[in-house]
């Protein structure tokens, strides 16, 4: 397992240096027990991982709790957890490299807040990818409070036959995936 910080890559190959064909890409997070008005205990913030296809830098396609696939069925969000609560992944997005369509370029991850509410509540972020063993790859953990609704945690981008991982890690003023695909496009 490799620990990512912003910016770096990772190339999604097996230990014998064939390309992987199933990632999943999973999120978890922690609710700050003094979230909401002074600390009142307010109900666990919902967040939302999705998943957004980009083909030559257009949106092409997306996947999150309101459409839990894309349309050619090589990236399934497999659950809303609407709390957050518990030990372990929160959301996992699966994605068959394989069946991706062959315009897709880049596929941006991202957590946001659909009620709205600033991820300086929100502590132990961290994206995780996975292969299709469950042997963890690499992991991109935030370290810092995120002003904004939402979290661009990573990309995976085509690189001829294969994938990388970037990290990334900035914040976004959004609370689901097509509020402003606009704000998406520098990070694809």
């Amino acid at each position: 397992m490799i620990e990512l910080t912003e910016g770096q890559e990772l190339t999604l190959t097996a230990v014998d240096g064939t390309p992987l064909t199933t990632v999943q890409m999973a999120v978890g997070w922690d609710h700050a027990p003094t979230a909401g008005f002074i600390g009142s205990g307010a109900a666990p913030i919902d967040l939302d991982a999705s998943a957004v296809q980009f083909a030559g830098g257009q949106l092409f396609d997306l996947a999150f709790f309101n459409h839990l696939a894309t349309r050619d069925g090589s990236v399934t969000h497999l659950g809303d957890n609407i709390t957050g609560k518990g030990e372990g992944d929160d959301e996992v997005i699966t994605v068959d490299l394989i069946k991706v369509y062959a315009k897709v370029d880049s596929i941006l991850f991202l957590v946001s807040s659909y009620q709205g509410h600033s991820l300086e509540f929100i502590r132990n972020a961290y994206c995780r990818l996975v292969d299709d063993h469950g042997t963890e790859l690499a992991r991109f953990t935030l370290t810092l409070g995120v002003r904004e609704t939402g979290l661009v945690m990573a990309t995976l981008v085509r690189d001829g036959s294969a994938w990388k991982l970037r990290a990334i890690g900035s914040g976004i003023a959004l609370k689901t995936p097509t509020d402003s695909v606009e704000a998406l496009l520098p990070f694809v």
